[in-house]
């Protein structure tokens, strides 16, 4: 009865087959951990930008062709009308040059003008029609002693006009200034300034600086038909000072650390008193004055002090020209990373999120550029990102770039043509889109944003950008830099896999822009993670007409480029150089197709192609494992999926003698990956009675047994598999045998069992094909340890969040074949005891 049995089983070896029963997820996972397997890679490696600049060094934009980063600013380049419109046309000087006011009101017939100081101590500087007077620096130091500077500037109290000392008062004034330069430092006598709710330093105000601050914005003192006596007092004791106190450190052209904090605490306190009285915005009728006084600071040169002033000008509501040169200045203090700490918890960056929200997109163009490029520096701060992402940052960029999509599309029209020229002849709106979508990127890298990204249609949004500017390569770029840091995450990946534009668009990039290997690289990397997540992108992408084609194309140019980069790479001997471009391509690309070998049309397809298996053994013949290692073992993992499929077509399989060569090199490398990946490779090709031929020629099956001491449970799975085909020959069985195959396939058995039933049951089919002559070595020591584990009860499960999964392999795949091979091996130790008899 036992020869019978053993004479049925010996007509039933195990194989490594792809058989088409698969009923069973676990019978599924199984199969294609023995063939088909997803391949990985890295990111492409993006170097950070150290020049914080609207477009950097690798942007397609020629420098004649962008918006400067680099610029100068100054309080001439400001308008204290801000009345200016913003189309860039400037009016002509006027001839007569009207006197200031003296009130709230506009001046009158009959009402006393105030007198000009005498030229030659003056310093004039006008820019389109604006106008500042500026007194020199060291008049500070050189006033005579005043003890009552009130009687001067009178705040309070002023006299009326008619009254006969406003003219001697008058003509008091042009004195003080003729004798500055005559004065010496010591005569200079300081008088305390202290005012309600504002920082004053100890500070005297000079008579002569006093008189300009009067001559400039005038008193308040004075009511008309639209200034009311609140106002008036508002202004003349809470406004007027602090403007006072800035005039007068504005004049020294240098300050110490502590007075810029002095100043930008004044500002603040002005804010919020204009704040408090609901003065911000324009309704404030001596809101000019302000802001003159404000752009006279930016001279002073500090950064901290300049974000404190446009602020404060930004709540003011600066336009035109003034809007567009407020926003310049923010750009150039966010370019130095030292500023980013004047950002943080400062109301500025709302305003900035407002002004990207505004509907005139047309006449704002080169003011939303810098507002946006502003933003997309601060935005590769970390602690800044995060505030900005608080503020529906990526919603405001969503927002926007719909609208400029919507221009983009009016493009035709010559009018909008005209209104989005407001950079000479460059497209404005897609200057905007290459700080958003940068900004955009930036922002990727927060794992607190992905649930952003995810929502509110935002990768359906970005494939509409990058489709409207296929021909911008710095948008494309920004664009798929996104796609390739979100599409590493199996939530945003499955994202994007269901936005289904984006593989037609993906395509028509890869063949448009097929040279560009910044966007091409990542391109790929980013098919290539969706191939490996979703096996609905895989049919996408091979559904797409001609996308094969495209991909194997890029391989062929890909691959010439790369020949000649090694040339040159070894011509130098630089061995320290950075992995070619061309390579890093190579290494995306062969990986997609890979991933998209999984599914069955595209493997069979791939499999096939005669040209597409050439391009990946010739890779596999020029390159080394020491030199390429992700290249030549994506290559080999590529081969490995080909090979799974039987097909008549296969040119794998045509090709499996050149193939196993290739394979015997990598096995003697170093390398763990290559040796498990050519170990994968012949668990599919041994199916073929040459290759196993082959392998037992060249003692290749010392390697697979040797693998079995490995600790790591993929490679003794791999091994297990080409020993098991091996043994489905008789004549190799005994080779096999004297190898000590045996005992390391009972070792492994023991020690990887409760761990990966999987291998556990893969290991009793190759013991079932070795043991079929009656085999006695260690059958009692294998005979105890499958009766140990064919008992659930005695067996103690790795995790407990895998006991379902494991339940499972230990019922599917290890019970059924353990029980046929203990009954075997049972009967077998019966015969041999009954021949020996009783001891």
């Amino acid at each position: 009865m036992a020869s019978m049995e053993q004479k049925q089983d010996k007509q039933e070896p195990f194989y490594l087959s792809h058989g088409a029963r698969r009923q069973t997820s676990a019978e599924i996972v199984t199969e294609a951990r023995r063939s088909l397997r997803i391949v990985n890679t890295q990111r492409p490696y993006t170097p950070r930008d150290e020049h914080r600049q609207l477009f950097g060094d690798t942007s397609s934009r020629t420098h004649d062709r962008r918006p400067p980063s680099s610029f100068s600013l100054h309080a001439r380049n400001f308008e204290a009308s801000d009345s200016r419109p913003s189309s860039g046309t400037r009016l002509s000087p006027l001839e007569h040059k009207p006197k200031l006011p003296l009130s709230l009101d506009d001046c009158t017939e009959g009402r006393a003008a105030v007198p000009k100081p005498p030229v030659e101590n003056m310093v004039r500087k006008s820019s389109g029609g604006a106008r500042s007077r500026h007194l020199r620096a060291q008049s500070l130091t050189r006033l005579p002693p005043m003890t009552q500077p009130s009687k001067v500037l009178q705040t309070e109290d002023c006299p009326n006009p008619s009254e006969p000392n406003k003219n001697s008062s008058q003509q008091m004034k042009p004195e003080y200034l003729q004798h500055i330069d005559d004065m010496a430092p010591s005569e200079r006598q300081e008088s305390p300034a202290k005012h309600r709710g504002i920082p004053r330093s100890s500070r005297a105000y000079p008579h002569a600086t006093e008189t300009k601050i009067e001559a400039e914005y005038g008193h308040g003192d004075q009511t008309g038909n639209h200034a009311t006596e609140e106002e008036s007092l508002f202004w003349n004791s809470e406004v007027l000072p602090v403007l006072q106190e800035f005039e007068a450190i504005s004049l020294e052209g240098s300050v110490s650390e502590e007075a810029v904090q002095h100043l930008c605490d004044a500002c603040n306190s002005l804010h919020e008193m204009l704040a408090e009285k609901n003065l911000l915005g324009k309704c404030f009728r001596k809101r000019s004055s302000i802001l003159r006084a404000l752009f006279r600071l930016i001279d002073l040169g500090s950064d901290k002090l300049n974000l404190t002033v446009a602020k404060l000008s930004l709540a003011l509501s600066v336009s035109g020209n003034n809007l567009l040169n407020i926003c310049k200045l923010i750009f150039k203090i966010s370019r130095s990373p030292s500023n980013d700490v004047f950002f943080q918890n400062n109301s500025i960056i709302d305003s900035l999120l407002s002004l990207l929200q505004c509907e005139d997109v047309y006449s704002t163009g080169e003011t939303l550029l810098y507002t946006i490029g502003s933003l997309k520096l601060l935005s590769g701060n970390y602690a800044l990102s995060r505030t900005l992402l608080s503020k529906d940052f990526i919603g405001v960029l969503l927002r926007l770039s719909l609208r400029l999509v919507q221009m983009t599309e009016q493009k035709a029209s010559p009018e909008t043509d005209h209104k989005l020229s407001g950079h000479g002849q460059h497209d404005i709106a897609g200057h905007i889109l290459v700080q958003l979508t940068a900004a955009l990127r930036n922002m990727a890298d927060l794992s607190e944003s992905r649930s952003s990204f995810m929502s509110n249609n935002v990768f359906s949004t970005l494939c509409t950008i990058m489709d409207h500017h296929q021909e911008d390569e710095d948008i494309c770029l920004n664009v798929a830099r996104i796609f390739s840091k979100l599409s590493s995450y199996a939530g945003c990946c499955y994202a994007l896999a269901e936005t289904q534009c984006c593989y037609r668009l993906f395509l028509d990039l890869l063949s448009k822009h097929s040279r560009k290997q910044d966007l091409v690289v990542r391109l790929l990397f980013t098919l290539g993670n969706l191939a490996a997540r979703s096996s609905e992108a895989r049919e996408r992408v091979y559904l797409e007409v001609g996308a094969l084609d495209i991909l194997i194309g890029l391989f062929q140019i890909y691959k010439q480029a790369a020949v000649v980069g090694v040339v040159a790479f070894d011509k130098h001997q630089d061995s320290q150089s950075p992995l070619h471009k061309e390579e890093d391509v190579l290494v995306k690309l062969i990986r997609v197709l890979a991933n998209l070998s999984i599914y069955p049309t595209v493997g069979i397809a791939l499999a096939a192609n005669a040209h597409y298996v050439q391009l990946l053994l010739e890779e596999m013949e020029i390159r080394s494992v020491e030199d390429s290692m992700e290249l030549v073992v994506n290559a080999s993992a590529t081969i490995n999926n080909l090979s799974y499929y039987q097909e008549k077509c296969s040119v794998v399989r045509t090709q499996h003698s050149r193939i196993s060569e290739l394979l015997l090199r990598l096995l003697l490398s170093s390398n763990m990956d290559a040796v498990l990946e050519a170990t994968r490779v012949f668990g599919n090709l041994s199916q073929i009675k040459d290759v196993r031929h082959f392998i037992i020629k060249n003692k290749v099956y010392q390697v697979f047994v040797a693998l079995l001491d490995s600790k790591n449970p993929d490679v003794c799975f791999s091994a297990c598999g080409v020993l098991m085909n091996l043994s489905v020959d008789p004549e190799n069985r005994t080779i096999l045998s004297k190898e000590g195959a045996i005992h390391k396939l009972i070792d492994c058995l023991r020690d990887f069992g409760p761990q990966d039933w999987q291998l556990a049951g893969l290991v009793c089919q190759t013991l079932w094909n070795c043991t079929e002559e009656g085999e006695a070595q260690n059958m009692q020591e294998l005979l105890e340890i499958l009766s140990l584990y064919s008992e659930q009860k005695y067996l103690q499960w790795p995790s407990v969040h895998d006991v379902k999964y494991q339940e499972s392999c230990w019922e599917l795949d290890f019970l059924p074949v353990a029980q046929k091979l203990k009954k075997r091996i049972q009967s077998q130790v019966n015969v041999l005891e009954s021949i020996s008899g009783p001891s």
